[in-house]
């Protein structure tokens, strides 16, 4: 009896402690959307050599974030016949295309072996001359996985919707249709995945919506039409004391929908002209962040459950009691916020951080370059763990700082070559996506 209250009593500090690592990362910036992990053997340093327990070439283009789930990890790429654009670092116009890629492609989902890095299958989802152009820094690849443990969802914007299960046999797909873009830069919202069902938020210049797919049967749920053109934002899945709500930030409005499509509220708000960063949780907060850099609102919106009917925030007045505070200048463009036990950390495109209070908005320190006297381009996220913050710049450089009020700066990391997809992270593991190649990093 004594033994198995030991072994009970074992069992139960075991679990407690599994329960507090980051085991899975099953969709674009992890569990809740947020980028933070936990767990020993999380790396503070690396180089291209130093604490590599495997790196593995990835062919095509694809700028997707690894998920992983259990013994495996899963990309997406799109392979190209031909040769294709170079692509350049840094922010930068001119790159609009006004045809599509000449060549025929192969869209691809890859399994790797968490342990060994082994290529454990690949599958072909769609094959044929790519129908959209794309703006030469982005590709035919850039929507992230999702993953229940079941199935992995692999979305490519124009051709379709495919659910493998975890050993590589589809069990449905889904055509889709392909729209135009603004500017012709192409598709790049990941897919969100809740309970039953998968969520596509496709936003675009000609028939934007929203649909609702069971994941079980690739058949339509739901689907809402969308005033919105042209974004860039994945939904997310809010899941409050008050309810269950799907967020979806917009140029012209920023809306919640309920599980069965009802629109439960929607911010009229001062957004920037363009919506990419990803919404996410915490301190029972939601924040939306818009912050194009051609524009001079930049905002970041902290909002309170239990919103309801039009929060307008263009008219004069008090601000709504939903707002719980706004920073109308301070939001990031292509990188999502990072909220980090009490703080929110901005990572900038053009090499700029800054850090304000989560809870309340106030600048904890403003804008500091991350390399002195030099533009230095983001695109990837920013993440953390282990009391650090880590910012994944386009030269394959990873500046790491110390979580907390002051700025400082700890480590450079270099892998020497283009990166743009932000990593995923578990069981004490980053791995990073370059241009040609997929890292594991560990302690």
């Amino acid at each position: 009896m004594r033994y198995l209250l030991a072994l009970g009593m074992l069992v139960t500090v075991m679990s407690g402690l599994w329960a507090e690592e980051t085991v899975n990362w099953p969709q674009f910036r992890g569990p809740g959307a947020r980028g933070v992990a936990e767990g020993k053997g999380l790396p503070a340093t690396w180089s291209t050599t130093k604490n590599v327990k495997w790196s593995v070439p990835v062919p095509g283009r694809g700028w997707s974030s690894p998920v992983i789930w259990g013994d495996k990890v899963f990309l997406s790429s799109a392979v190209s016949a031909g040769k294709e654009k170079v692509v350049k670092k840094g922010l930068y116009f001119g790159g609009n295309e006004k045809n599509p890629s000449p060549n025929y492609h192969r869209w691809m989902v890859y399994c790797f072996s968490f342990e060994s890095g082994k290529k454990l299958w690949e599958r072909e989802a769609d094959v044929g001359k790519p129908l959209t152009p794309r703006h030469i820094k982005n590709n035919y690849a850039p929507e992230t996985q999702v993953t229940d443990g079941d199935l992995v969802y692999t979305y490519f914007a124009d051709q379709g919707l495919f659910a493998h299960d975890l050993d590589g046999k589809l069990k449905w797909k889904r055509g889709m249709k392909a729209y135009k873009t603004r500017y012709n830069w192409g598709g790049a919202a990941s897919p969100a995945l809740h309970g039953d069902f998968i969520y596509i938020l496709n936003d675009n210049e000609q028939s934007s919506f929203i649909e609702a797919i069971d994941k079980k049967t690739g058949e339509t749920s739901w689907r809402r039409d969308r005033d919105e053109k042209s974004n860039w934002s994945t939904p997310f899945v809010w899941e409050n004391p008050l309810r269950t709500e799907i967020i979806t930030p917009g140029t012209g409005k920023t809306r919640s929908y309920g599980l069965d499509g009802t629109l439960l509220w929607e911010l009229v708000a001062d957004m920037s002209s363009i919506t990419i960063a990803t919404p996410f949780t915490a301190h029972g907060l939601l924040y939306v962040t818009s912050g194009y850099v051609g524009d001079e609102r930049k905002p970041i919106y902290a909002i309170h459950p239990g919103g309801k009917g039009t929060i307008n925030l263009k008219k004069e007045g008090p601000v709504d009691k939903s707002i719980a505070w706004r920073q109308p200048k301070a939001a990031p463009y292509n990188p999502s916020t990072l909220a980090y036990k009490d703080l929110l950390y901005v990572l900038y495109d053009f090499g700029f951080f800054a850090c304000f209070d989560a809870k309340t908005g106030e600048e904890v320190y403003g804008k500091v370059r991350v390399r002195e006297h030099q533009r230095t381009p983001f695109t990837s996220s920013p993440w953390a763990y282990d009391d650090k913050v880590f910012c994944l710049s386009e030269d394959g450089d990873c500046f790491v700082y110390r979580a907390g009020r002051k700025n400082e700066l700890l480590y450079v990391n270099k892998l020497d070559e283009l990166c743009m997809a932000t990593p995923g992270m578990a069981r004490g593991s980053l791995f990073i996506r370059t241009a040609s190649k997929l890292y594991r990093i560990s302690e």
